[in-house]
């Protein structure tokens, strides 16, 4: 009986660590991905979501506008096999009030058990080839491929599928989880919430994620 207790105490206090990170940055061209790490102390319920498509206040209290890119989300765990992406959120993430599209992506994995786990970020339709990490992305290469893709009618990048061209901007929380870095360039600025810089410092473990717009992949 003694032994029980004290192995519940102390799944509880790993648990009682887990917090939320912001991270905010930006592309300089379509076919970019910006890679994070994170890890997971215990068995826990982990969301990832983005907020730059259409806006909102992220985990941190930022305010962030609306106006950016297109994003997808794409999950691996640490022997870099993928778990998941997202592409679209639906009704689990705003609209937009120029396009009206829920395009943020809104990825609640239910629970995750603990080690380390890799997240990307990417620009619709560059998803990531799957099965695993190593097999990349479907755009590598192609510079700022939305202008062609999607009908865009001016210079540079960063179009959606309805022809509207947007910003290079992103925005991303990872919630529910013990820490959280940045671990390949484009580097951005990340904030987490008051009380987890101590976690931020203390390490990251690998985490890949990209989101997804299922209906629309072939």
């Amino acid at each position: 009986m003694r032994t029980k207790f004290i192995c519940v105490f102390v799944a509880l206090a790993v648990s009682a660590f887990a917090d939320n990170f912001s991270f905010t940055g930006s592309f300089t061209q379509d076919d970019q991905v910006q890679v994070f790490s994170f890890s997971v102390g215990a068995t826990s319920n982990v969301t990832l979501e983005t907020l730059s498509y259409a806006g909102g206040v992220n985990a941190a209290g930022q305010t962030i506008a609306e106006g950016g890119f297109d994003p997808i989300l794409a999950l691996f765990d640490s022997t870099g096999a993928e778990i998941g992406q997202n592409d679209d959120g639906g009704p689990s993430v705003p609209a937009d009030s120029v396009t009206g599209q829920h395009y943020d992506t809104f990825l609640n994995i239910g629970t995750l058990t603990a080690g380390n786990y890799t997240v990307t970020i990417q620009e619709y339709d560059n998803f990531a080839n799957g099965p695993n990490l190593s097999d990349g992305f479907s755009r590598t290469g192609q510079g700022n491929f939305t202008s062609a893709a999607f009908g865009g009618n001016g210079p540079g990048g960063f179009y959606d599928v309805t022809g509207t061209q947007r910003d290079n901007q992103w925005a991303f929380d990872i919630l529910g989880v013990n820490s959280a870095t940045t671990i390949t360039p484009p580097t951005p600025s990340a904030t987490p919430e008051p009380g987890s810089i101590l976690l931020l410092a203390s390490g990251a473990a690998g985490l890949f994620l990209m989101k997804r717009r299922q209906a629309r992949r072939s």
